[in-house]
């Protein structure tokens, strides 16, 4: 019996985990969840009380996996994945791990921020917290850039946890802040992350949902991933 993944495809944490069930070669069952359905929302929460997808349900083994980093340990070390996303170096796998959290907390989060105030009614607005969010992007990519000099993926020359994180936040930050393509080791990175089949998959699932992202301009596929 496959697993079943509990998602919304526009969702930049669902895709994360999505990125690494289609590298891992894992069968799963994917479960669309509109969490504006009652019914839907219900559904998650019996499985996961916070309500924040992706959320994992494996009834062979009686688990439920939430929170997209941990779902991604669990296909590598549970589910037998024909390649792993992470090292397997314990020496290497704590870096893996620490810039997992870089791009989730630096990227995602802020990014996250920037896209929900602008779901906010005229009242509520946070420009303060909009422009320290920016302010965390924009450091962000700055040590991006710094980081990928000589390098093709993340950890080096192999595709990887890390690389899988970076992907989501990548995009949608790339649509409410352009990247600065005079920055050559970050523009570098983020095309080959948007042409991996992995995540251009991803990308061509999500595309029917665009029209939701509430800020202009909407995201684009890219042309990689068309």
């Amino acid at each position: 019996m496959a697993p079943k993944l509990y998602y919304h495809p526009l969702s930049s944490f669902c895709q994360k985990a999505l990125i690494a069930f289609y590298e891992s070669g894992v069968s799963f069952d994917p479960v669309f969840l509109n969490l504006g359905d009652d019914e839907a929302a219900a559904t998650l929460r019996a499985l996961w009380p916070v309500a924040r997808f992706p959320v994992l349900r494996d009834e062979e083994r009686g688990h439920t996996v939430a929170e997209a980093t941990v779902i991604i340990e669990y296909i590598d070390t549970v589910l037998s994945a024909d390649r792993r996303l992470l090292p397997s170096d314990p020496a290497i796998a704590w870096k893996a791990r620490m810039w997992d959290r870089f791009f989730d907390l630096y990227i995602h989060v802020p990014m996250q921020q920037i896209v929900g105030d602008a779901l906010r009614p005229a009242g509520a607005k946070d420009p303060a917290g909009v422009a320290q969010a920016e302010a965390q992007i924009t450091q962000a990519f700055g040590m991006i850039e710094h980081e990928m000099a000589g390098r093709t993926w993340w950890m080096g020359d192999d595709y990887g946890l890390v690389d899988c994180t970076a992907s989501p936040p990548l995009f949608y930050a790339n649509t409410v802040m352009p990247i600065d393509r005079s920055m050559k080791n970050l523009a570098g990175y983020f095309d080959r992350l948007m042409a991996r089949p992995s995540y251009a998959r991803v990308l061509r699932e999500a595309q029917p949902h665009f029209d939701l992202f509430p800020l202009a301009p909407k995201p684009q596929l890219p042309k990689e991933a068309a």
